[in-house]
């Protein structure tokens, strides 16, 4: 089951950090998280399912703070990172502790296209992107999606594309936002040949969460008393 879990997250968990519209009006503040639902023997059914909170990003301008919940206990973080630009920062075992310059004077940032957990980056496009069939838009939860499919030999996905202007600091997959002038949002993709159907929503919210709330505030501190010396 894992091996299918990981099979299924290299696909849908490609992503890049920074989106480029005509018209853009950066989000300077708020959070993304990063849903989940597996379904297992999807054929015979969508009762054998799990749900997976990938990822919690908190950003201010483009500092992403990033929370990676525990796989099998989802109120556990397992990791924690801090993302700025194309470098990214393991915040260890002791993330509320971590100062922000001490981190990025100590110089042990590595590429985002490295990061195996949590918000996958990468340069990629998608496979067979030239063979995408566009369909007709459609309204989901009050909004109004762009949508296209590909049909590939070993799995079927459909992609959907909020339209808006509005651009975070973390997009999946940068060539189609751009294509579709708006934000890549939803994944839903079926394997052939395992039977699983993924599903991978992106769904922003405009406040941090505690953890993020307590970690900016400890940082502003502590800048603020730094400058003081």
């Amino acid at each position: 089951m894992k091996k299918t879990l990981v099979y299924s997250f290299t696909f849908l968990l490609s992503a890049t950090s920074i989106l480029s519209c005509k018209k853009e009006i950066r989000s300077k503040k708020g959070g993304i998280d990063m849903i989940s639902n597996v379904y297992f023997n999807a054929s015979k059914g969508l009762d054998e399912m799990q749900t997976i909170h990938v990822s919690k990003l908190n950003y201010l301008k483009d500092s992403i703070l990033e929370f990676v919940p525990d796989e099998n206990i989802q109120e556990l973080n397992a990791d924690a990172n801090l993302i700025i630009d194309t470098t990214y920062y393991n915040l260890g075992e002791n993330p509320q502790q971590v100062v922000l310059s001490d981190l990025v004077k100590n110089k042990n940032g590595q590429s985002v296209f490295t990061k195996k957990r949590g918000a996958i980056f990468s340069n990629d496009y998608i496979p067979d992107y030239g063979n995408k069939r566009i369909l007709k838009d459609t309204i989901l939860f009050k909004k109004r999606y762009r949508r296209f499919e590909i049909n590939a030999p070993k799995a079927y996905t459909r992609f959907y594309i909020y339209v808006t202007d509005t651009i975070l600091p973390y997009s999946l997959y940068k060539h189609v936002e751009k294509d579709f002038e708006g934000r890549l949002e939803r994944i839903d993709s079926y394997n052939k040949e395992t039977d699983v159907f993924v599903t991978l929503q992106i769904i922003p919210r405009k406040e941090w969460d505690e953890e993020a709330k307590d970690w900016f505030a400890f940082n502003q501190y502590a800048n603020q008393q730094s400058t003081k010396k």
